[in-house]
């Protein structure tokens, strides 16, 4: 499970819709209780880590990546009607995203 939350973090690094950081979290989870060498190496990895590490001891989301999450929601939020979803699915969609990006910008900042 560990090496799936990976994979599924490193593709949320290239689409913007796919959150990077809360996959990497569980995998590290996962390979803590799993895989100490394998758990150690993610939180050192010098581009994974510190999302994770930044959480872990903070509980802190980076400017940058508040943004992104931001940017990208809002774009799915456009992009919703225009594939002719229903109203009443959009109007879903723009609730919860609403509901997550007042959770992302009220935790701390690195």
């Amino acid at each position: 499970m560990g090496w799936l939350f990976v994979l599924l973090g490193l593709v949320g690094i290239a689409l913007p819709l796919l959150p990077t950081t809360p996959f990497l979290l569980l995998a590290a989870i996962c390979f803590s209780k799993g895989s100490e060498h394998i758990y150690r190496w993610l939180i050192n990895h010098p581009t994974l880590g510190p999302p994770i590490n930044n959480w872990r001891e903070r509980r802190a989301i980076t400017r940058r990546s508040k943004i992104v999450a931001t940017v990208s929601m809002l774009i799915l939020l456009v992009i919703t009607p225009l594939v002719g979803a229903p109203w009443w699915a959009a109007a879903v969609q723009a609730a919860v995203l609403t509901m997550v990006a007042i959770f992302l910008w009220r935790q701390a900042e690195p």
